[in-house]
């Protein structure tokens, strides 16, 4: 399997593409990353160094791997944080070049925008572009839950309306959703859950809840998931593996006492997952 990543970079820490490539090669995928930023570190620490990548320079990279006859070969595209208004355009562009290509290729859409406790932390316009020009090109898409309700205008807050929700950005175009944090009243505080919904039905897995964020572990989520979906076809077992594998890199963090994801010291976590946690069908 290969897979185009287009998607932030950091020389410090584990975001985006410096979160997504290595777990991704640790199962066995080839990985064309193609940066939207080149920061020293996430943005999460206030302070950080480092271009955004215009728009036309990440075009200039795509096409260079264009042309080296990659494209036939691609069997995901997968976008993560965008840094510049301007990417959407070149992410889909590079989506119908890929799948002129290759017609089995996916796009799969980590909707990279915010969360519910620190709200939006893109520019101002990259919602409304990922909303309208970049999810409805896409196959599956990775957003969180407050994400998930700006996307479809709603506010899913139990399972009923998150699955409604899910229809509605089904509606939009994606026919594959991975929420990829389930809060709702009735689990408590100390349990996380994640939902995935297909043509062939929905499931939901629940977690402990750590205490404790780590940036990154998203968009090792989206990168798993899409890549496990895309190999199996099979939503259940995708997600019941990309749970293993997160949450235990989560914990093997937390026990570190470490800021940054412990990608490498928990790499095993990827390739031999303990698969502790099995997914209840919810329709």
């Amino acid at each position: 399997m290969i897979v185009l990543s287009v998607q932030s970079a950091v020389a410090h820490g584990h975001v985006g593409n410096s979160a997504a490539v290595f777990p991704l090669q640790r199962i066995g995928v080839e990985v064309v990353p193609v940066h939207t930023v080149n920061f020293s570190n996430h943005t999460g620490y206030g302070a950080w160094r480092g271009p955004v990548m215009a728009a036309e320079d990440v075009r200039d990279v795509i096409t260079g791997v264009e042309e080296r006859g990659v494209f036939p070969t691609i069997d995901v595209v997968l976008s993560g944080y965008q840094g510049g208004t301007g990417i959407g355009d070149v992410i889909v562009d590079a989506v119908r070049r890929v799948k002129a290509a290759n017609p089995s290729a996916v796009y799969a859409c980590d909707p990279v925008m915010g969360n519910a406790k620190s709200g939006c932390f893109v520019a101002p316009e990259i919602p409304h572009l990922l909303r309208d020009r970049v999810v409805p090109v896409a196959d599956i898409i990775t957003p969180n839950q407050f994400e998930l309700g700006f996307l479809t205008g709603t506010e899913p807050t139990t399972l009923e309306s998150t699955l409604a929700s899910v229809d509605a950005a089904r509606a939009m175009g994606p026919s594959t959703v991975l929420v990829t944090s389930v809060e709702r009243p009735e689990t408590g505080d100390d349990v996380l859950e994640m939902l995935a919904v297909d043509d062939a039905g929905g499931w939901i897995v629940r977690t402990p809840r750590l205490p404790f964020k780590a940036n990154g572990s998203g968009d090792v989520t989206a990168a798993l998931f899409a890549a496990l979906y895309r190999s199996t076809g099979d939503a259940k077992a995708a997600l019941e593996r990309t749970t293993s594998s997160v949450f235990d890199l989560i914990e093997h963090t937390y026990r570190s006492g470490e800021r940054e994801l412990q990608i490498v010291q928990a790499q095993d976590a990827f390739a031999n997952p303990r698969m502790q946690f099995t997914a209840e069908r919810v329709r």
